[in-house]
């Protein structure tokens, strides 16, 4: 993983952006520098780490000025939020495709087996090195910048809820699940499935995906000890009903 500002220099070598003629670049070519700044950014800050990740380093590895890197982001901590922001988008993702695949997959597969692949996914970006080290210069920066801290909550944490909740409604609308809450059921699943696996990457600990699935698969089986037992319970009092009913 270790790209050193040299690499990313020798990577992306100098271009020519078009500009129009007001003398701004185009649009295209706007674009197409902020993506070169994103993905230069993001490679020093995951080798270097926050304080030691400066705006003119950037510059320069990105090779485009810096008055245009302190003009698009400010300062670092805007550059940093950027960069957040789009991992936590490619962190959701993943969520995102296996929740919308589990809502038109067969009826006859199970719901354990619908959790399971979501979980999957979910443990397969968790586990990663950048998820890990992203998840490391958020906790150690929160404190100093609140609001990016607020920002993981609302466009990564909240979100994942969300999405996860949606899923549950579908699986309650089949009588699948019986729980009252949706949104609660999601956040203690999603606790339960990567809550350890992300607390270890917190603390530079890290973990096997082969580990991480097997914990994740006990916590699915007991996750859901009490959302189908509910259902059976329902469903068990209903054929007791029918059998105590008097034939006509």
């Amino acid at each position: 993983m270790g790209l050193t500002a040299t690499k990313a220099r020798t990577a992306t070598p100098r271009r020519e952006v078009s500009k129009s003629r007001g003398g701004r670049p185009t649009k295209s070519a706007a674009i197409e520098r902020d993506q070169r700044l994103i993905e230069v950014a993001t490679r020093l800050f995951l080798d270097r780490g926050f304080d030691a990740t400066s705006l003119d380093a950037v510059a320069e590895a990105a090779r485009v000025s810096k008055p245009t890197v302190y003009a698009r982001y400010g300062d670092k901590r805007g550059l940093f939020t950027a960069v957040l922001r789009r991992e936590i988008a490619r962190w959701l993702a993943p969520l995102s495709a296996a929740a919308e695949m589990q809502l038109g997959s067969s009826s006859d597969i199970s719901v354990e087996q619908r959790l399971v692949e979501i979980g999957r996914e979910m443990l397969t970006f968790t586990c990663g090195s950048d998820a890990m080290a992203f998840s490391r210069m958020m906790t150690s920066q929160a404190i100093n910048f609140p609001d990016i801290a607020k920002l993981g909550k609302e466009e990564g944490w909240l979100k994942a809820v969300a999405t996860t909740a949606r899923f549950f409604d579908h699986l309650v609308e089949q009588g699948a699940l019986d729980v009252d809450d949706t949104t609660i059921a999601a956040e203690v699943f999603l606790d339960v499935v990567v809550g350890h696996t992300h607390r270890m990457a917190t603390f530079g600990t890290p973990t096997e995906l082969k580990s991480a699935e097997k914990r994740m698969r006990a916590a699915i089986k007991l996750f859901l000890a009490g959302a189908l037992g509910s259902v059976d319970r329902v469903q068990n009092a209903a054929k007791g009903t029918q059998r105590r009913r008097p034939s006509r």
